[in-house]
């Protein structure tokens, strides 16, 4: 039997729950202890009196029943005569569009669930994008409740017009409008005879006659992800992964990317012993004729037709925490089975989900849909998520982005293209090599990151440290964060964004000078722990420093020359740190110096004993 994957979305409270349960049970899917459980949740949490209330059947979770919402994701499996399905109830509520995506994101077909007394809201237009923007390209409109409207042909119709204005803006030409009643079962089985207007199919007639297993990925080109490498004895390695589009046997010519490595297909392995052929959506393992670089992240591609590999993109991007996004920020992007750090301009527009206008935004709050450019630390194997005429590249395609400090999902995305920059700009090849310039000097290059309060001595101690270094022959250069924006970052103001990107700068001079073999000193603020983790990652192995000059935030203003502080706390300086902007302090740094206890001569010395330890 066909499989068909479906979700139902729409606005909060529009009965998508209530409609696929009443499937559930016209469908004889409802088992006797089911129906029993059900029969005694009804008229416990129910919200329909004496009748049975099916929206139980999907709502699982307490705080669901309790509210009467959909919350999480609710999967469900039925069948019909002739055909199988997989249908996920996603969320109405702004605050959970993240699940929706969730659902969305493997489906072929979407049940919009409007009420009929309300019409098409601003969540239906905000789902209905996000659908189409995932791929999905066929659209099932049920108007539900309509009893409580006493079936009005009227109100059907209107409702139909609204959507079919909006649903034509934005690309979607393949829907069906039902009317239903999830609570009296209209139209959901069997033509109702409450809607003699209507002679169009029920639901799950309609559901049994979309096209289902529409994806065309077993025609494109092979990709397959890496996601492991098996090696369990020194005389096997086979890479692992799931073929997300494509086809392949033995003998079959690849390219590993990004690398570029041609080499052939050996055997195509599984657990139940070798196969001559492999198509999309297939687990396996493959052995390569040659010796070759290939690791988890890498693709192994059609030799002939390999996918892009850059590392800077425009692409469409669903924000979905409730902080907003930071441009400049690193975050963690996750394509496939590639992870590489990631940092998002300010986006170039947002999108008005009602009257799909391209608004100027400095940032992506949540549930705002944009474009912006993304670069990443180093090429990832990708292709454009959506090609016309085509099933979505949703492998190779699509992405999320992860917060580094909490691990949450922040977004996802989906790619449109490489920037021409991205394609025509390459690293030149230098004869004299990082380790030449500091085997020349006859020290170990380094960058001394000293961060803390304003006011900490951070600026003091790294001059210090310097003139002692200096002193034993070192070769040094300290960059000094209200130095660096007299100039190179004189265009910066304080604000998140800009200090990030004075972070950014400066760590990419610094790299600079560390490959010039320079032990590289910097005291900045630099308040927020994720800058801090981008500078390091720039380095080599042990090369990054991280010095906390630890000072209580009240012996800083103790401190204060300037009278920073007291104007911070004026209202005359926005954004200080300290006041109304924090400061993230080390976990684990590589030398803490406490300036309660050690002066700025002691501290320096302090350091540079460890430096000298460490090599």
């Amino acid at each position: 039997m066909e499989l068909l994957r479906f979700i139902t979305c729409g606005s909060v409270d529009d009965g998508k729950s209530t409609l696929i349960g009443r499937l559930l049970y016209d469908s004889r899917q409802v088992s006797d202890d089911q129906l029993a459980s059900l029969e005694a949740d009804s008229k416990l949490v129910g919200t329909q009196g004496e009748s049975l209330d099916f929206a139980l059947l999907v709502d699982g979770l307490s705080a669901e029943r309790e509210q009467g919402i959909t919350i999480d994701v609710a999967y469900r499996y039925f069948a019909s005569a002739t055909r199988k399905f997989i249908v996920a109830d996603t969320p109405g509520h702004e605050q959970y569009t993240r699940n929706m995506v969730t659902g969305a994101s493997t489906a072929e077909l979407a049940v919009l669930v409007v009420d009929a007394r309300k019409g098409v809201l601003t969540q239906t237009r905000r789902h209905s994008y996000l659908a189409h923007l995932l791929g999905i390209r066929r659209f099932a409109l049920a108007v539900t409740k309509m009893d409580l409207v006493d079936y009005d042909q009227a109100a059907f119709e209107a409702i139909c017009a609204d959507y079919r204005l909006f649903a034509d803006n934005i690309g979607i030409d393949d829907w069906v409008a039902i009317p239903v009643s999830g609570l009296n079962g209209d139209n959901v089985m069997t033509a109702s005879a409450a809607t003699p207007w209507y002679s169009g199919p029920s639901l799950i007639e309609h559901l049994d006659s979309v096209p289902a297993g529409t994806s065309d990925d077993a025609t494109k080109p092979l990709r397959l992800p890496v996601q492991w490498v098996n090696r369990p004895d020194q005389d096997f390695r086979g890479f692992a992964g799931q073929i997300a589009s494509g086809s392949m046997g033995p003998g079959a010519e690849v390219r590993i990317l990004p690398s570029g490595r041609l080499t052939r297909i050996a055997r195509i392995v599984t657990q139940d012993g070798d196969l001559n052929h492999a198509v999309a959506g297939q687990s396996v393992t493959v052995t390569l004729a040659d010796e070759v670089d290939c690791s988890r992240g890498d693709v192994i591609a059609a030799a002939a037709d390999p996918p892009e590999a850059a590392d800077q993109f425009e692409a469409t991007i669903v924000w979905m925490d409730e902080d907003e996004m930071i441009p400049g920020r690193g975050y963690w992007l996750k394509l496939g089975t590639q992870t590489v750090t990631a940092t998002v301009q300010q986006p170039k527009f947002e999108i008005n989900v009602n009257s799909l206008e391209h608004l100027a935004a400095p940032t992506l709050a949540l549930n705002a849909i944009g474009v912006a450019e993304i670069a990443t630390d180093r090429d990832v194997v990708f292709e454009p998520y959506a090609v016309p005429g085509s099933s979505p590249n949703r492998a190779l395609g699509g992405f999320i982005l992860i917060d580094k400090l909490t691990n949450a999902t922040v977004a996802a995305g989906m790619i449109h293209f490489a920037l021409r920059r991205a394609i025509n700009i390459h690293r030149q090849h230098l004869d004299i090599s990082r380790e030449v310039h500091a085997r020349i000097k006859g020290q170990q290059p380094a960058v001394l990151w000293f961060t803390g309060l304003s006011g900490a001595g951070k600026s003091t101690i790294a001059n210090l440290v310097e003139k002692k270094l200096v002193a034993l022959g070192r070769h040094t250069f300290l960059l000094d964060g209200d130095n660096v924006r007299h100039g190179l970052n004189r265009d910066l103001g304080f604000t998140e964004t800009d200090r990030i990107e004075n972070i950014r700068r400066v760590g990419e001079v610094a790299r600079l000078m560390a490959d010039a073999g320079l032990i590289v000193l910097t005291a900045f603020i630099s308040p927020f722990r994720a800058e801090r983790e981008m500078v390091r990652a720039m380095l080599g192995e042990d090369e990054f420093i991280e010095i906390y000059i630890d000072t209580p935030l009240a012996e800083a203003e103790k401190r204060d020359a300037k009278g920073l502080y007291a104007k911070a706390r004026a209202g005359e300086l926005a954004n200080f740190t300290g006041i109304d902007s924090p400061y993230e302090p080390p976990e684990e740094p590589e030398i803490h110096i406490d300036t309660l206890r050690l002066s700025a001569e002691q501290a320096a010395n302090a350091i540079v004993e460890k430096l000298l330890k460490r090599g």
